[in-house]
C-alpha cells in the first residue's frame, strides 16, 4: 500500500536460520516432538539431530575396538583352527611331496607371525561376529533408552569388562563392583574416561601415540606399522630354550623398534584433535563432528600413507567389504567358552 515504508531485508544469518526455525517449530508440534518433549526440555529438532550425530560418531569406535580387543585375546580360536602347511610356503599342501618337502603340523607357534592361514581366517570371522554382536546390542540398548525411557543417552558395550579376557572373570568383577561404595563407583566414571583415552592413544585401534616399554610399561610410540613388532609372554627353560607361556596370547603391534613419532596416521589424528579443540574454543556447533568427519574422509583415500585400506591382502579385503556400504553378516561361530562347558 502507498505510504508504507518497506520492511528492511533480513540479515544474512537470520535469512538462513528462518527455514530451520520453521522446521523446529513444525517438528515440535508433531506427535514425535511431543513424545520426546522437545519444547518442555527447551530443545529443538536440529539440536537433537546434531547431538545424536555427534554421539554416534564418538561411539562408533566401539564397533572396531570392542571386536579387536576380544579378537586379540584369540576369542574362541585355538591351535585346532590352524591348518597343516608345506615346508615350502609356495607349494600347496596337496602337492607337498618329495624328498625336500614335508608337511608341517600346526603347534602353538601357529599364532605367531607369519600367522597360520587357518588361525587368521578364524580370527577374521570372530572379529566380524563380534562387530555384529556389538551392533545388535547397541541398537537394542539405544532403542529402549530412547523409545521407552525417553532419555537422550546412547548405550553400548562397556570397555572395561571385555579387557578381562575371560567371561568368568568379568562376572566376578560385576559382583565385586557391588561391594564398592556408591560414591567411589560414581567417581570411577572419570577413570573409565581415562581408560578409553588410553585405548585411543594405543596402536591397535588408536593413533599410536603410546607404545610398550619394558621398563616403564608405556612410552612414546608413534612409529609406522613397518617399525612395530608384536609381543608374547614367553618362558626361558634352564637349557636356554624359549617357549610361549601356557595360555599366553600374541599381542598386536605395540612395540616400536625405531622411527618414533614418525607415523603419518598419528599426525592425522593430532590434526583432527586440533580441529575439534579450535572449534570448541570458538564455540562452533558440531565441533566433534567436523574433526571426526575430516579424519575419516581423509583415511578413505587409497594409495596414501594414512589410508585405512593399504595395498595388502587385509587392506584389499577391508576395501571390498567397505564398498558394499551395507552388508548383513550372519554370526556362525556358536562355539562356547571353556569356562561354561
Amino acid at each position: 500500500m502507498e505510504g508504507q515504508t518497506p520492511s528492511p531485508p533480513l540479515p544474512a544469518h537470520q535469512a538462513h536460520t528462518k527455514p530451520i526455525s520453521k522446521l523446529n517449530s513444525y517438528v515440535a508440534n508433531t506427535r514425535l516432538g511431543k513424545w520426546f518433549k522437545l519444547s518442555q526440555r527447551n530443545s529443538t529438532f536440529t539440536t537433537e539431530l546434531r547431538a545424536g550425530t555427534a554421539t554416534f560418531l564418538t561411539m562408533a569406535y566401539i564397533l572396531a575396538v570392542n571386536a579387536s580387543i576380544l579378537t586379540d585375546s584369540g576369542g574362541t580360536c585355538s591351535v585346532s583352527d590352524c591348518v597343516p602347511l608345506c615346508s615350502n610356503a609356495s607349494v600347496s599342501i596337496s602337492n607337498c611331496t618329495g624328498p625336500s618337502l614335508h608337511v608341517i603340523q600346526p603347534d602353538i607357534s601357529c599364532k605367531f607371525d607369519p600367522v597360520n592361514p587357518g588361525y587368521a581366517a578364524c580370527l577374521d570371522k570372530t572379529r566380524k561376529d563380534l562387530i555384529v554382536a556389538t551392533v545388535a546390542s547397541s541398537l537394542i540398548g539405544c532403542f529402549i533408552m530412547g523409545a521407552f525411557a525417553n532419555l537422550p543417552l546412547g548405550l553400548a558395550p562397556g570397555m572395561g569388562a571385555n579387557a578381562n579376557r575371560s567371561p568368568r572373570k568379568a562376572s566376578i568383577r560385576a559382583k565385586l563392583a557391588k561391594l564398592v561404595p556408591k560414591p567411589v563407583r560414581i567417581s570411577s566414571s572419570a577413570g573409565i574416561g581415562l581408560f578409553l583415552a588410553f585405548i585411543g592413544l594405543q596402536n591397535s585401534q588408536g593413533i599410536g601415540l603410546v607404545g610398550y616399554s619394558s621398563s616403564t610399561l608405556v612410552t612414546l610410540g608413534g612409529c609406522p606399522s613397518s617399525s612395530r613388532a608384536s609381543l608374547a609372554p614367553v618362558v626361558t627353560a634352564i637349557n636356554g630354550s624359549v617357549s610361549l607361556l601356557s595360555g599366553g596370547t600374541v599381542s598386536s603391534d605395540i612395540f616400536c623398534l625405531n622411527n618414533r613419532m614418525e607415523s603419518p596416521t598419528l599426525w592425522l589424528g593430532l590434526v583432527g584433535f586440533i580441529i575439534i579443540a579450535y572449534c570448541l574454543v570458538k564455540n562452533v556447533k558440531g565441533a566433534m563432528i567436523y574433526g571426526i568427519v575430516f579424519v575419516t574422509a581423509v583415511s578413505w583415500f587409497r594409495n596414501t600413507k594414512v589410508t585405512a585400506f593399504p595395498n595388502t591382502d587385509a587392506g584389499d579385503s577391508a576395501h571390498e567389504y567397505f564398498k558394499k556400504v551395507i552388508d548383513i553378516h550372519t554370526i556362525k561361530n556358536n562355539r562356547r567358552c571353556v569356562e561354561f562347558q
